[in-house]
């Protein structure tokens, strides 16, 4: 498939890219060659090949969500019940400045 200078232009006027003459050229010929090479890959036989959604295989593997009691649940209790004073579920210290 050929692509004129106006498909150019047109182009990088919706893009709006300003190119030069010389850019002009130089995309027509790229974009001529990727359009052609994709003309050449719908020629392909595609019949027997089943379609898929990824090309990986590898499923996700999720763990489940649970609450677990840890050491440093244990230890974070044990620091707030040894804080000589609280406020709103707060530490309260002196003031520093």
């Amino acid at each position: 498939m050929s692509i004129t200078k106006d498909d150019i232009k047109h182009i990088a006027a919706l893009a709006r890219i300003g190119l030069k003459k010389d850019e002009i050229v130089k995309y027509q010929k790229e974009l001529s060659a990727v359009l052609d090479y994709f003309k050449m890959l719908e020629k392909l036989p595609t019949d027997k090949i089943e379609p898929i959604g990824h090309i990986t295989g590898v499923d996700n593997i999720f763990a489940d969500d649970r609450i677990k009691s840890s050491n440093e649940e244990r230890k974070h209790k044990l620091i707030l019940k040894n804080i000589p004073q609280m406020k709103n579920n707060q530490v309260k210290v002196r003031s520093v400045l």
